[in-house]
């Protein structure tokens, strides 16, 4: 890693090897200096393609264990398929608690790089923003989680759980490899009672003030569709009623138009709640009314228009994306496909759903079968009533002077996994909103802001101290 040897010399000369009492460690670490060494690190492992396919996580795996190892912390590599590393390091505590897992995934979706306006991992520099995919989803966790190890290691802090750091490969959409893995055959490494994942954010508002802090307590479950339509095959000459693609394309039709019911859970409700109580008195009236069971249909249509991602919230949502059809442009096809991007609900029930998206279809020709890429777990939300919520919200009014609004995601992350096994999981994330302009996750031109970056590394580091220092 370029410049790491020169930023070791000085950092070591900075943190200098003197115990600190954990009350004084909010306020210990100098951020302004630690920048530097937080942005090598972060723009190193930028730089590594690790594009999942085919992954190649190790190598930035073995760049983040050479890190580690410098710092006198050890690590383990486990690989389920060669070229695809976790790894795991943990700083131990008196064990008088359970741990805590800084949870992060090095492994990123892949480029069009004709679209992108900078080499997509270049970490290019500019106007404050770092561009490069993983810049947001999700080295920037992965190189946090590498600091508060090197810190707590660094300021000797004293803890009373361990604090488990483990840089996942997979999860971009081969878990087996990852999260899957280290849940069946290496739990016990990972085993935590809170989890500290991605998934939140830090919302700003136009003017660059912080508003709230988004923390996810819950996700939508994927739980993708095939539709298979059949028919006979023809000349593309003679129309045909029978014609598999018109078919197809009518279910698709119906699918995408489908409004399934509103229905609140734990998570959205609570987020509704808190976000009624900060919002400006039209906006919190709606959301008020959203809980109101006579009210809750007419908000419903206005945030189909105007609120489209509070709308997912409320429903399992059902995205056409994908169609296959034919091989000529003179042939009719015997079979046309498509896929549906189902997010559920964390409670639906996937029989009866199906059953339903049947009649809405109400094509005997038509076929409605379960993805089989479709295998995270359905999962109770975590709490909002023990000591890692009361730490977000600790951390986030001395931080920010805002309240924590929990919430439900509507997208997936390995979070579901350890949820499943009892893991206390939230969702936390960078600054988003405001003057942050960048490219979000999966975008051309991702990007993140260097202020982004530090105040979740440190918003993360105020956590782990608030809940696992002595």
């Amino acid at each position: 890693m370029r410049g790491i040897g020169a930023l070791l010399l000085l950092t070591a000369l900075v943190w200098a090897p003197a115990r600190v009492a954990p009350a004084a460690a909010h306020d210990q670490v100098d951020w302004g200096k630690l920048e530097p060494e937080v942005l090598d690190y972060f723009t190193t492992l930028l730089r590594i393609d690790t594009s999942n396919p085919p992954g190649n996580e190790s190598k930035a795996a073995q760049a983040i264990e050479a890190v580690l190892k410098r710092e006198g912390i050890p690590a383990q590599l486990f690989a389920l398929e060669p070229g695809r590393a976790n790894l795991v390091a943990r700083i131990k505590g008196n064990g008088s608690k359970r741990p805590i897992l800084l949870l992060g995934h090095t492994d990123v979706v892949g480029v069009q790089r004709e679209r992108w306006s900078v080499d997509p991992f270049g970490a290019i520099r500019k106007n404050g923003l770092i561009y490069a995919r993983g810049a947001s989803d999700d080295k920037d966790h992965v190189v946090a989680g590498m600091m508060i190890l090197i810190l707590l290691k660094r300021m000797h802090i004293k803890l009373e759980r361990d604090v488990i750091f483990l840089a996942e490969a997979g999860e971009e959409g081969t878990t087996q490899a990852g999260i899957d893995y280290m849940v069946s055959q290496h739990w016990p490494e990972i085993e935590a009672e809170y989890a500290l994942a991605e998934g939140g954010s830090i919302l700003e508002t136009e003017s660059g003030r912080v508003h709230h802090v988004l923390i996810n307590v819950s996700e939508k479950v994927p739980r993708g569709v095939r539709l298979i339509a059949r028919g006979p095959s023809g000349h593309g000459s003679r129309p045909s009623p029978e014609n598999a693609v018109m078919h197809l394309a009518a279910a698709v039709t119906k699918a995408g138009s489908w409004q399934t019911p509103v229905r609140l859970n734990e998570a959205t409700r609570a987020y509704f709640e808190g976000l009624a109580a900060i919002s400006p008195p039209r906006e919190a009236a709606r959301y008020r009314a959203l809980l109101d069971p006579a009210k809750a249909a007419e908000v419903d249509r206005y945030l189909l228009t105007h609120e489209t991602p509070h709308y997912a919230l409320l429903h399992t949502t059902v995205v056409p994306t994908m169609i296959a059809a034919g091989f000529r442009g003179n042939v009719i096809p015997s079979q046309a496909e498509a896929y549906l991007d189902v997010r559920a609900l964390p409670d639906e029930d996937m029989g009866r759903f199906l059953g339903d998206l049947r009649r809405v279809i109400n094509d005997p020709s038509v076929e409605a079968v379960p993805a089989q890429s479709s295998g995270r777990p359905a999962a109770p939300p975590s709490r909002i009533d023990n000591s890692m919520f009361h730490a977000l919200e600790e951390v986030s009014r001395r931080m920010f002077h805002v309240p924590v609004v929990p919430g439900m995601l509507a997208g997936a992350t390995d979070s579901a996994e350890l949820r499943a096994k009892g893991v206390q999981c939230y969702g936390v994330g960078p600054v988003a909103g405001g003057g942050d302009s960048g490219g979000g996750a999966h975008a051309d031109d991702e990007s993140i802001s260097v202020d982004s970056l530090m105040k979740l590394v440190q918003f993360l580091w105020n956590t782990v101290i608030e809940v696992a220092a002595e």
